[in-house]
């Protein structure tokens, strides 16, 4: 993996800054010179190292985790992930930029906007700090937090993944009450307005996210019945320009050669692929969804093709055997990083509303998010009667057709949450007939004839822990961690579900 170093934010219509001058902001955490900085050049900081680590490491896992991604032929970087595989030393970089650079810096800003009762700067800075640590929960289980960016303890405590979102929703109430519509916001590059309007939207919808994913309907009532959600897809855009080190993080990392790398890793794995180009038996195609082209952009013969999960197909033969057989994933300099978006709400409600036992209701927001993720890959809301027609609701079994169709919706899109989430609702779900050996056996060819749309499969190679049809639950906790901190918890082991997978 390239190392990049996305700590800064690069010049758009928000000021004339450039983009050194963010640079130089990141704080050593056991001595940040607060004094020394504003809230207006600490919280394009914090957005920006967020979005580094969140729109590529957490990305191309979660890709991976999901069988979104497999991995290139004969290339080495990834296959580790591929065979739902994670080392406490591999995502040990992501883990100490979440909490030097962002919630460290989020820490001063939520310090300085409380001593000036500037509440709309307090309320986005409160609210990218519970992202992050939604984030790190989802993927470690526990992580520390009350005594966290304690610089006097440097041996912080670990709590449990639900104190933690308990906790975090809790900052989130006070931030919202605290905040109006018409106040003033530091300067940032989310929303890049100056009120605290859609900060306000995102804290709510981003509380309702964590309390669906506890499972918490009776606390998300009153906010289902304010309904003051996000009205926009809430995302890191118009801000990057095709220069070393200001490109959007998963193409620098990936696509781009400014950097001096030509390596190709990710490609699209054969479950995404199969579940939206599916053919009968004579090859002929019998259902495309509208998305794809939105995701994956078509091989050298202008063919969709997935590869498969666990294998690098080193001992592969022609075709298989060439970079330009598999199709990858779309991506530009210019690429969105998305935090949360419409469809994401809407898939929420549609659960919401199916536990309510209300099918009506849970059916008219399944259609919602169907027509809102058609909007956001940017073929219009209209395209989503394709979808439907092919993956209508079904109440009775709501977790399916959401699990599956959140699964897609995030594929192209933003693959972390769907990782996330098909480990919660327990679909797409693994068809145990079907392997990634029987697919490759490792003797040159692939043959995904047997491969049944909207369902995962046990990787070629698999993490021996996990053993057949079984994700990776979660992962060992960093290294940066282990090594300073003896207070790090005991591994719980991969297949040991995070708080609300259980």
């Amino acid at each position: 993996m390239k190392k990049i170093i996305f700590a800064s934010a690069v010049v758009i219509a928000l000021g004339t800054a450039s983009c050194s001058d963010y640079l130089d902001i990141n704080q050593d955490p056991n001595a940040p010179a607060e004094k020394d900085v504003s809230t207006d050049m600490i919280l394009p900081a914090v957005e920006m190292n967020l979005a580094a680590t969140y729109g590529d490491y957490f990305r191309i896992t979660g890709g991976y985790y999901a069988q979104i991604y497999a991995h290139q032929f004969g290339t080495s970087n990834y296959v580790d992930y591929s065979q739902f595989k994670m080392s406490a030393t591999r995502s040990s970089g992501s883990y100490t930029q979440l909490y030097q650079k962002v919630l460290q810096n989020a820490k001063t800003i939520i310090s300085k906007s409380a001593e000036e009762e500037d509440w709309g700067t307090y309320i986005a800075a409160v609210t990218l700090r519970a992202f992050a640590l939604e984030a790190l929960v989802d993927v470690y289980g526990e992580i520390p937090y009350t005594e966290a960016l304690d610089p006097s303890n440097l041996t912080p405590k670990y709590d449990e993944g639900e104190d933690v979102y308990k906790g975090v929703i809790a900052e989130l109430d006070e931030a919202i009450a605290k905040a109006a519509i018409t106040m003033p916001v530091a300067t940032n590059f989310i929303f890049k307005g100056q009120k605290a309007d859609k900060w306000i939207k995102f804290a709510k919808s981003l509380k309702f996210k964590m309390l669906m994913r506890m499972g918490d309907t009776a606390s998300a009532k009153a906010l289902v019945d304010e309904n003051d959600f996000i009205d926009s897809d809430v995302m890191l855009a118009g801000c990057w320009k095709q220069e070393a080190q200001q490109e959007s993080p998963f193409y620098a990392e990936e696509f781009s050669t400014l950097g001096g790398s030509t390596q190709i890793n990710v490609v699209a794995n054969l479950a995404i692929i199969g579940t939206m180009l599916q053919k009968d038996i004579d090859g002929n195609v019998i259902y495309q969804d509208p998305r794809l082209t939105s995701y994956f952009t078509p091989n050298s013969s202008g063919e969709f093709v997935g590869n498969i999960s666990g294998s690098n197909m080193s001992t592969a033969s022609a075709p298989f055997n060439t970079t330009a057989y598999w199709c990858r994933p779309v991506a530009s300099f210019d690429m969105p990083v998305y935090f949360l978006t419409v469809a994401e709400i809407d898939f929420f409600l549609a659960e919401y509303y199916a536990k309510a036992n209300d099918a009506a209701k849970a059916a008219s927001y399944y259609q919602e998010a169907i027509e809102a993720s058609c909007a956001t890959s940017g073929i219009g809301a209209s395209a989503a009667a394709t979808i439907l027609a092919q993956y209508p609701y079904d109440n009775d079994n709501f977790k399916e057709c959401i699990g599956i169709q959140k699964w897609i919706a995030m594929a192209g899109i933003n693959p972390f949450e769907a990782y996330c989430e098909v480990r919660r609702l327990d679909y797409p779900a693994f068809d145990t007939t079907l392997t990634g050996n029987d697919m490759y056996a490792g003797k040159g060819a692939l043959n995904t004839d047997g491969y049944i749309p909207g369902t995962l499969y046990t990787p070629y190679d698999v993490e021996a822990e996990l053993g057949a049809n079984k994700l990776l639950e979660r992962w060992p906790y960093a290294e940066s961690s282990q090594s300073r901190n003896a207070k790090t918890p005991k591994f719980k082991g991969y297949s040991t579900p995070i708080f609300w997978g259980k």
